[in-house]
């Protein structure tokens, strides 16, 4: 299957929480690593997230000139299964180009920008968009490198599938705690030894008052 180069990035606490037990995002990255991560938006052709992280965060998934200086920002790609994305989210404002994937059998009763696609895609056997779908029809579309920022489920369902080129992952200086609070990689979890997925560490450094540890996959 032809695919963007998908790249994985998060920032969680020392405890690998990413937002607050109230599911309320919370600014985890120093300023130093919120240039990385608008550098790499910029760099990449496509960002894409969860209804989840939308419905949550409400965010605008652009490049801020503070960070970029003549930034291009990526087309914005949101799976959402049951069609919810509200008209009135950041992520369809008319500051970049966005694409939403909905189930197939879905109707759309909202009227979104011209600046919004909306795709019919099949869905998987956990009620999910199918991941193979979406990232054939973005290449088609010309995407060849794919920023995946969240949330927990989506992250994990790319790490599941093993559909992950570099991961990026901020550890900040704090703790959240909360044994409901979200982590990187929700989802249903492992269930024996022999199904954990394994990375190779690439690179450690320290990025202000946190670390940012680099992974790819054997």
């Amino acid at each position: 299957m032809a695919r963007p180069k998908v790249i994985v990035n998060c920032a969680m606490s020392a405890d690998g929480k990413i937002a607050l037990p109230n599911k309320k995002q919370l600014r985890i990255s120093s300023d130093e690593d919120m240039k990385r991560v608008f550098q790499l938006r910029n760099d990449c052709d496509g960002i894409l997230v969860g209804i989840g992280a939308v419905l949550a965060d409400d965010p605008k998934l652009t490049v801020k000139e503070e960070y970029v200086e003549n930034p291009t920002h990526p087309i914005r790609i949101v799976l959402d299964t049951h069609a919810q994305t509200p008209v009135d989210a950041f992520v369809v404002n008319d500051k970049a180009q966005t694409i939403i994937f909905i189930g197939e059998t879905e109707t759309v009763h909202s009227t979104y920008p011209e600046n919004v696609k909306i795709i019919p895609s099949k869905i998987d056997k956990e009620g999910f968009i199918e991941l193979d779908s979406v990232l054939n029809t973005l290449y088609e579309m010309g995407i060849r490198s794919l920023l995946v920022e969240g949330g927990g489920t989506v992250i994990w369902s790319f790490i599941k599938q093993k559909i992950v080129d570099d991961l990026f992952v901020y550890v900040g200086p704090m703790i959240i705690g909360g044994k409901n609070t979200p982590t990187m990689a929700d989802g249903r979890g492992m269930s024996s030894d022999e199904d954990v997925i394994r990375f190779v560490l690439r690179d450690v450094k320290q990025v202000g008052e946190g670390v940012l540890l680099h992974y790819q996959l054997p």
